[in-house]
């Protein structure tokens, strides 16, 4: 498997290498801090993976502790490659540019979503009606940006290395009509269609399963290809999203998202359910201003 270059996924990497190494020579960040002359929040935003740290930052911190020769000019070209811009760099303006590069670098994607199809699987059309709807205060033009930004992380699916995406969604996202109902026929044929692609696991957990292990929300799994980058939650929420990198987290989701699975119907139901509702459509039930009762 190749390595996916995203510079996220390589600043998190050697922030991770150069707290070991701190560690390993027995040196507190305010010590280092006070030898580069920086702040000691500084020192632990990049060993978190937080800031970028310039080549002669590492160089620096390197040699405190003791690192110098081939291991050091490794780190000096992780740092330097850590500083490139990703393609995602001119819209960082309209998405959570972090995200996006850990997305990039992931081998695969494990996700939960309660309420509207995922980014990577949406069309051109419902991702603008989703857009419009939940922000009324963008632009045309920022409401465009971002269907652009989602369509190209797109390629992440049929690349030549494409990563594994394991989806669930509830039935809500599937039943409720986002754009209205041309928009949302052709985002369930969308969803068909991807479903085929052999990297691709979709399942929806139906209405009737009741109260689940996904009540709190929904959240995205991401692991990486490398044994030494450990894997990143992505809980979502209304100014953003949080991530989460603790072992007891990661556990945590982990088991969250086998039972959300293990409660969804089976890949060939879902997509046979998809097919049927594409034909009969919930919303078609209950016109637009029926009453309830």
């Amino acid at each position: 498997m190749s390595e996916r270059r995203s510079p996220t996924i390589r600043r998190r990497r050697l922030g991770a290498e150069l707290r070991r190494q701190r560690e390993a020579a027995g040196i507190t960040i305010e010590v280092v801090a006070e030898q580069l002359e920086c702040s000691a929040s500084k020192v632990s935003r990049i060993e978190t993976g937080h800031t970028t740290a310039t080549p002669r930052d590492v160089r620096d911190m390197l040699r405190i502790y003791g690192v110098v020769g081939v291991e050091s000019d490794e780190l000096v070209q992780i740092a330097r490659e850590a500083r490139q811009k990703g393609w995602w760099h001119p819209y960082s303006t309209v998405l959570v540019g972090a995200y996006v590069g850990l997305e990039a670098a992931a081998s695969s994607i494990r996700a939960y979503e309660q309420q509207v199809v995922p980014g990577l699987l949406e069309t051109e059309e419902y991702a603008g009606a989703m857009i419009r709807a939940a922000r009324p205060d963008f632009t045309p033009e920022q409401v465009r940006q971002r269907v652009r930004v989602r369509l190209g992380r797109q390629s992440l699916l049929t690349q030549e290395d494409p990563v594994d995406l394991w989806v669930v969604l509830d039935e809500t996202v599937v039943s409720r009509p986002v754009g209205g109902d041309a928009v949302m026929r052709d985002q369930l044929k969308r969803l068909i269609e991807v479903a085929e692609l052999p990297n691709v696991t979709l399942q929806i957990l139906p209405f009737e399963v009741g109260a689940h292990a996904g009540m709190d929300g929904t959240f995205t799994i991401l692991s990486f290809p490398e044994p030494g980058d450990p894997d990143v939650v992505y809980a979502e929420n209304a100014t953003g999203g949080l991530f989460l990198e603790k072992s007891d987290e990661l556990q945590k989701y982990s088991f969250i998202f086998d039972h959300i699975r293990a409660a969804a119907i089976r890949p060939e139901e879902s997509i046979a359910h998809i097919a049927k509702l594409v034909e009969e459509p919930l919303w078609k039930w209950r016109p637009r201003g029926s009453p309830w009762t």
